[in-house]
């Protein structure tokens, strides 16, 4: 396994990623019920240096992952304009010699409370996920209100692949953004303007 120097903090980033998407109408043709909604995904790949290998300390990984929310911060806030977040949600996607465990140490508080801070706060915990996979491989990312878990809403996916990642020895680390819930949302349950955000849940 080749080994290269870190070139952000801790991590080798090889690429950075973002993507964009503004939706006007639902899958049925059916117009906004006000706003477009506007998803924004920010995502790193990054060397592993634990690939090939079982480790029983990810510490330096987690302990190094506030850099990289602030930076994921840094690019979303770039990105959109410093548009008003309401959901978000991360994943990783480990190249195949790596375990799942590897990318898991980059979702962790520390490296999410950076993002949190970005989007002007968050009390929900946030939605996670993951997969090992190779490039071309969708990733499925999942959305929840960003202050209230149960706001039915804004349960919703960001589909993203990544044409020549991750290697066999990367891990990327994404997350995805959206400025309100689905359109027509109409299955009842806690609404977005009524959640209270009193803390982590």
């Amino acid at each position: 396994m080749t080994t290269y120097a870190p070139n952000f903090g801790p991590f080798h980033v090889r690429k950075w990623f973002s993507q964009v998407e503004e939706i006007w109408a639902g899958e049925t043709g059916a117009a906004a019920d006000g706003e477009p909604v506007i998803k924004f995904m920010i995502g790193a790949c990054i060397k592993n240096p634990y690939a090939g290998e079982f480790v029983e300390d990810l510490s330096a990984w987690i302990e190094g992952s506030p850099q990289l929310g602030i930076e994921i911060g840094r690019r979303l806030n770039a990105l959109s304009g410093g548009a008003k977040i309401e959901s978000y949600g991360k994943a990783i996607m480990v190249g195949l010699d790596g375990e799942y465990e590897h990318g898991n140490a980059l979702l962790t508080n520390p490296a999410a409370n950076p993002v949190r801070d970005a989007v002007g706060g968050g009390a929900s915990w946030v939605p996670s996920t993951g997969k090992r996979g190779v490039p071309g491989t969708i990733l499925d990312i999942p959305f929840g209100h960003k202050d209230a878990l149960y706001v039915r809403s804004h349960y919703d996916t960001m589909s993203v692949s990544f044409d020549d990642a991750p290697n066999r020895d990367e891990v990327i680390v994404c997350w995805a953004f959206a400025t309100r819930g689905r359109l027509n949302a109409r299955l009842g349950g806690l609404k977005a303007e009524d959640a209270e955000g009193n803390g982590l849940t």
